[in-house]
């Protein structure tokens, strides 16, 4: 499959983790959330959202809490969304509470 195959007849995901500062207010992470989840309205390239916190019984999450899965459908969409400016403000918001940040991009077979 080539690269030109794989951009139309796959599906692009965009996976972001946080692990928090320590103090860290459940209400401040509850915003967060809702920011980003908030993104999905201001973007129309986005095509779909979900996002969860860790439960696995491994432990190997290296304090990874929260994971967000974003979808697109090429990958110009996802460069859009990360220089359109509802997601740079966003991202301008993370500073007091992300200790970690983790960003994967995959075509999903």
């Amino acid at each position: 499959m080539t690269a030109a195959t794989t951009a139309t007849a796959a599906t692009l995901r965009h996976i972001v983790m946080f692990s928090f500062k320590e103090g860290t207010t459940p209400a401040r992470i509850d915003a967060l959330v809702a920011g980003l989840g908030a993104l999905r309205q201001a973007i129309p390239q986005i095509a779909g959202y979900e996002w969860g916190t860790n439960v696995s019984p491994e432990n190997m999450n290296d304090g990874f809490t929260h994971c967000f899965t974003l979808t697109f459908a090429s990958a110009e969409d996802r460069d859009a969304y990360l220089v359109h400016p509802a997601h740079q403000a966003f991202v301008g918001t993370l500073g007091d509470c992300v200790q970690r940040a983790l960003v994967l991009d995959y075509w999903a077979q």
